[in-house]
């Protein structure tokens, strides 16, 4: 284990946090707000941090899967404590069970919340809380790849730890470009949406806010009622549609811009997606029709809430904790498929799911031809072993953390659905649940062991749960003989 390059990484991370609280704190000066000390100091604290770890740079540079899945993990954690450091000092959230619960949501793009009236929140922890989704969105190692140039390819196990998916893949030939079309990429449908709510007549605070929320698929918003508040058609759409854009692989939208087409068509996952979208929606609506004075307003409503659950950006228009049984049951299912691989969304991903189904399919042929050999094959080419390994694995993992985390809540939960659907939502990064924990409740009345439960379950279902498990590995740590 090089623990050097690991403290390092740690430093630069907290270097990078302290110029993103300078945003929050600035709203504050324009608002003048008493929050604005306690953003400085923890700008302040993050400063002194890198300086201490970065204070002397490794002599060996060099990482591989060990120090990379590590490296990620605990700059996660750090994120998750830091970040809830404004809430405590302003006092806005003065629990630090609860703010590190809240900031390890925003980073993790949960959307999962504490805090009762949203509203009470001072500007400055508004924008702060929607600007973490925006960071954890697309991934803050991710960025660090752009302004950090490490020793060459091995940057891969960074990104790998830290990308959703069950592989990574790059544009380009090096990491740091790579990672630098990507969040230009990102910047860009995030400043296009802006304006195409401002068009809409959305204040400018809020449509920041807004499209920050949507492009992490986070669902942070500055209201109680989420995007219900905004009681207009043409929003709740514009949001319904880049929150469906930032569930897609962001592979695709470079395939669109260098106009390889042919490429771009046969992503299978991208079809699925959509499929799904549009399945789900038409079932939905047709179920939930009696709730809406229309079949046309029964529509609206029903894709909005597909496209935040299986994105997993959390954001409502409506209670859909009132729905009936069938509709319930679909969103639920939703949260478990989630986005696109290499998309903001999480989930287990539209990708895995089709590897699994195909995975089925390949076993049942087996059984009726014994002798028939057949390959796995997505978007025309053959998928690797390693691949299909690490997608049965990951489910292994998946539903074992999933089982035992709702025995852990269930202690102190007697309401099944809620313990049920409080573990899904956070695994997967959706943010509401049902019946306690439901788009118009939130998580403040779970029990403190509880809360640090469901703020490990958000980051291990943020990293795709192996980085956060192999902490616990006592192999993780041993130095090389």
């Amino acid at each position: 284990m090089n623990f050097a390059i690991v403290r390092y990484l740690i430093g630069w991370l907290m270097g990078i946090e302290s110029l993103f609280l300078l945003l929050p704190a600035f709203t504050a000066v324009i608002y003048r707000e008493p929050e604005l000390p306690a953003y400085i100091a923890t700008a302040l604290i993050c400063m002194v941090g890198a300086g201490i770890l970065c204070e002397y740079k490794p002599k060996n540079t060099k990482f591989y899967a060990r120090e990379g899945f590590v490296a990620v993990a605990l700059c996660w954690l750090v994120l998750a404590v830091t970040g809830a450091l404004p809430f405590v000092l302003s006092r806005e959230i003065p629990f630090a069970v609860d703010a590190i619960f809240e900031a390890a949501s925003g980073f993790t793009t949960t959307g999962a919340t504490i805090l009762g009236d949203v509203e009470a929140l001072s500007h400055a922890s508004m924008l702060w809380r929607c600007l973490m989704h925006w960071v954890g969105g697309m991934g803050i190692l991710v960025f660090m790849l752009i302004v950090l140039p490490l020793a060459g390819g091995q940057t891969i196990y960074l990104m790998r730890a830290e990308s959703p998916g069950p592989s990574v893949s790059k544009i380009s030939p090096h990491m740091r470009d790579t990672a630098l079309i990507l969040y230009a990429i990102y910047f860009g449908l995030t400043v296009l949406q802006i304006i195409l709510l401002l068009l809409g007549g959305m204040p400018m605070f809020d449509a920041i806010c807004v499209s920050l929320g949507t492009a992490g698929t986070g669902g942070f918003g500055n209201w109680n009622d989420s995007i219900a508040h905004y009681d207009s058609a043409y929003l709740q759409n514009v949001i319904s549609v880049f929150m469906i854009l930032f569930g897609i692989n962001f592979n695709a939208y470079f395939l669109l811009l260098t106009r390889k087409f042919k490429q771009l068509f046969k992503i299978e996952e991208i079809r699925v997606y959509l499929g799904v979208i549009a399945v789900f929606t038409t079932l939905i609506a047709f179920n939930v029709r009696g709730c809406f004075s229309s079949l046309r307003e029964s529509f609206h409503h029903s894709l909005f809430q597909v496209a935040s659950i299986i994105t997993t950006t959390g954001f409502s228009t409506v209670d859909f904790n009132q729905w009936p049984a069938f509709s319930k049951l679909l969103i639920v299912l939703l949260m478990f498929i989630g986005a696109c691989a290499g998309s903001t969304g999480g989930g287990m991903k539209c990708s895995r799911i089709l590897l699994l189904f195909k995975g089925v399919k390949k076993e049942m042929m087996s059984l009726i031809h014994p002798r028939l050999v057949r390959v796995h094959k997505m978007d025309g080419q053959r998928v690797q072993h390693e691949v299909m390994r690490s997608v049965n694995a990951f489910l292994v993992a998946y539903l074992i953390v999933i089982v035992t985390s709702i025995l852990i809540v269930s202690l102190h939960c007697e309401d099944m659905v809620t313990s049920f659907t409080s573990v899904v939502t956070c695994i997967n990064n959706v943010g509401p649940g049902l019946n306690q924990v439901g788009p118009a409740a939130n998580f403040s009345a779970l029990h403190p062991l509880s809360k640090i439960v469901l703020t490990f379950d958000m980051l291990a279902g943020r990293l795709e749960l192996f980085p956060m498990l192999l902490l616990f590995a006592p192999e993780t740590w041993r130095r090389n003989r």
